[in-house]
Parts: C-alpha cells; structure tokens; sequence
C-alpha cells in the first residue's frame, strides 16, 4: 500500500520529462519555465520532506500518509486541467508539497521495522519500487502523450494520477491504521522557513538566469543563498539551545557515515537529473524523437531496479567499494554518452549499452550508500534519518535539473540542428561526470561503515 504511493510520487518526476515537449509547443514556455515545471515539484519536496516525516511521527504514519495522497491526488488533476505556464508550475509545487507529507512514512517504517538483512531487502524493494516508477514513467509518459487522448496532449501525464490515488485513498482507510503518535517532538517552522528562503534563493537565478542574461539580482540571489544557509545552522543551533527539535538534528548528522553517505548521493542524483533532463530535450526537439520512442528509449532505467534488486548477492569482498566503483562508472558512462552523440547521431546500439551500464551502475550505488547513511542513525531517529538522506537526494535532483540543465540550455537554442544539441549535451555529460567522480571520492569514506 504504501510502497504504491512512493511509486505514485517517482512515477511524476519521471512521467514529465517525456512530455516536456509537448508541454512547450502548447503553453509555448520558455526553457527557464520548462525547468521550473519539472524542478518545482522537486523543490518543494525536498524543502518539506523532513517537515513531512516529523508530521508522520506526530500525527501517526498512517494518517499522514493519507493526508499527503489526498493532496497530491487533488494537485494532479489540476496539474491535468491547468490552463497555462503559470498555473501548472504553481500546482506541480503544491504536489511536491503533498508528497513531502506522503513519501517519507514509507522509509521512516521501513527504518523502524527492519534491522541486519531484511532492512537490506526492504531497501532493495524500495529502490526497485522508485526505478519501476521511472521505467513505467517514461515508457507511459511517451504512451500517453503520443495517443493525444481527445486532443487532449500532455494533460493525461497528470490525469493519470487521478484515479491510482482515489483507489489508494479507498483501500488505505482500511488496510493502513493511523498508528503510534508521538507530539513531544516540535516542527521546527523557523528552521523550515529559513531553508525555503535559501533553497529558493540558490534555485531561483540558476533556473531563470541564462533566460533572462544573468542580471544582477540572480547574483545577488546567489549571494544572499549563502547567507541564508549560514543562518539556517545558526537558527537550528539556536532551537536544539532552547531544548527544541530543529528541523536537522545535529545528533543524526553525527551519525557515521550518514555525511559522506548523503553527500555521495547527492552527487549521483545531480549527475543523473542533469543528463537525463538534457537527453529528453536533446532526442525530442533536437533527434525529431516522438515522445512514445524518447519514453522507449529511457527504459534503459530499468537496469536500475534490476541493480538494486540483486547488487547484495554479489560475493561480499566486493560490498565495500561496490558505491565507489559505482560512481566511476557512472561518471564514464555519463560522459560516454554525451560523446556518442556529439555528432548529431541517433541513439543506437551502443549508447544504449551504455545506458544501461549506467543506470546499473547507479542502482548498485543507491542501495548501499543508502543503508550505510542509515545504519547508525537511532530507531528513535528514524524519521529525521530518512527525511534528510531523500531531502539530500531531491535536492540533489533540483541542482541536477538548474546547473547541468542550465549549461545545455545555454549552448543550444531550439529549434536546433541535432549537431548543434549534440554539442551541448557532450558538455553538460562531461560536466556531469565530474560531479560523479567527486561523488566516488565521498563514497570512498563510507567503506568502513559496518551495517546494523
């Protein structure tokens, strides 16, 4: 039940990057709105996702669960049903937000129920769970959006949503009890506030600053960025002082292994958005792509399940540098692929061999790096745990979406010749992959972290 909620919740990040094309041709948005549709969802999960994990604990999993699958249900129809740019980008982060209430319930229980091998192949389960959703996502997205049901184009990429949550909403008042409270731990509304203030001004200039020619204030905003995360520590220092419970516990970010950990996904996550946000653009506008053979195309993900599914059945000597050998191949396949098409040719065999090895790579990268983050972090932590390794990895999603989207958008200019968009995407894949390698080098520090 809960698990196809979190699949609901992947299934929109992905789903919208194969009708992004679409989406631009009928609202005719710019490429600084057309990031801001797909990053908004994702920043807004990120900014609330702790936020969401304390309500499960105060409010009981269940509970909050169903909340946060009423709202975003609610948000995908008017997703479905908005009548221009601004409206969409509006409801996409009101569906971020709903699904900050509803996804982290799934890791905070998974957390607390499982120790030693049977949290590894619950974590397994929940990463072949989010690769599924972005196999199915492309696959479907490219489905629904070349039918052009009734006319009616990329609108049934949200549609879609509409009747999976109503049906979930139903059998889950049944199978999915409320559960345990607990109303010592304070949402720390500050600490939220501060964090939305500097997320936004990180995101906001690196989003809309090529489109607009870099004016002053995107600097400024950048600036005040820095500013604004400085000050987020001294407000959480400043709560935990006060005997509060700030949004990011400082007892949790102690835990071994848990800095590296995130910091590696991190980089993993960035790298992946960035290239796959600029190679849906690229075989779209640039390869002359229908959306149903670019969503084809992306079911190389589906390597990434299968990875996360099996990568602990590998001889156990082979456990502890498996995340670092598997950022190093992703970085290779990264650049690999922006290479292959650098030319302006179509994607053949080998890329998609590559494609592959790629999202292969990557899931024999999530799935430890995960439970090594988690692996000393206390029960009683669990939700805080969980909340800051998915909120690392979503923002690790928006920056991959604002930098490398950024530098492809700024190198090609649609419509472009299929040479000119290969270029582009040759940078953006090279610069991706060296986010991946600095991202091995963090995975590195995680070896010694024994497991619970």
């Amino acid at each position: 039940m809960i698990l196809a909620g979190e699949f609901m919740a992947s299934l929109d990040v992905t789903i919208v990057n194969v009708a992004t094309a679409t989406i631009q041709n009928d609202l005719h948005a710019s490429g600084a709105a057309l990031q801001l549709i797909v990053a908004g969802f994702v920043i807004a999960y990120a900014v609330f996702l702790i936020t969401g994990a304390r309500l499960g604990q105060r409010h009981g999993y269940g509970r909050a669960f169903q909340f946060g699958l009423a709202g975003f249900t609610v948000f995908s129809l008017a997703c479905g049903l908005a009548p221009d740019t601004g409206s969409l980008i509006g409801f996409r982060f009101a569906q971020g937000l709903s699904a900050a209430v509803m996804v982290p319930q799934v890791i905070s229980l998974i957390q607390q129920t499982f120790t030693g091998a049977s949290r590894l192949r619950a974590l397994g389960i929940y990463t072949a769970v989010i690769a599924a959703a972005t196999v199915i996502g492309q696959g479907l997205g490219g489905l629904l959006v070349s039918a052009d049901i009734a006319g009616s184009g990329w609108r049934p990429a949200f549609l879609v949503n509409v009747p999976i949550g109503v049906g979930l909403l139903i059998v889950g008042r049944r199978l999915f009890p409320a559960g345990a409270v607990n109303r010592e731990r304070e949402l720390d509304l500050r600490g939220l506030l501060v964090l939305a203030v500097a997320i936004g001004l990180f995101v906001v200039p690196l989003v809309l600053g090529h489109e607009l020619g870099w004016p002053a204030w995107t600097w400024a905003s950048l600036l005040a960025s820095v500013l604004a995360f400085a000050l987020f520590v001294q407000v959480e220092r400043r709560v935990a002082k006060e005997g509060g419970s700030p949004l990011i516990s400082f007892r949790v970010l102690r835990s071994p292994g848990l800095v590296p950990a995130s910091t590696a996904l991190f980089l993993q996550w960035a790298s992946f958005s960035g290239l796959t946000f600029a190679l849906a653009l690229h075989m779209q506008d640039a390869l002359g792509y229908s959306a149903l053979t670019s969503g084809l195309v992306s079911l190389f993900t589906i390597g990434f399940g299968v990875a996360a599914l099996t990568w602990h059945r590998l001889p156990r000597r082979l456990h502890r540098l498996l995340p670092t050998w598997g950022l190093v191949v992703i970085a290779l396949t990264d650049a690999g692929t922006g290479l292959l098409l650098r030319d302006g040719h179509g994607v053949g065999v080998a890329t998609m061999v590559v494609l592959v090895l790629l999202a292969m790579a990557s899931g024999c990268t999530y799935g430890p790096l995960f439970n090594r983050g988690l692996s000393h972090v206390d029960t009683a932590d669990a939700a805080d745990g969980s909340g800051v390794l998915i909120t690392i990895i979503q923002l690790g999603q928006v920056v991959g979406i604002s930098l490398p989207g950024t530098l492809f958008l700024s190198r090609v200019s649609f419509p472009a010749s299929a040479v000119t968009s290969g270029h582009a995407l040759a940078v953006t894949g090279i610069a991706v992959a060296g986010a991946a390698l600095v991202g091995a080098g963090f995975a590195h520090r995680t070896r010694r972290v024994v497991p619970n």
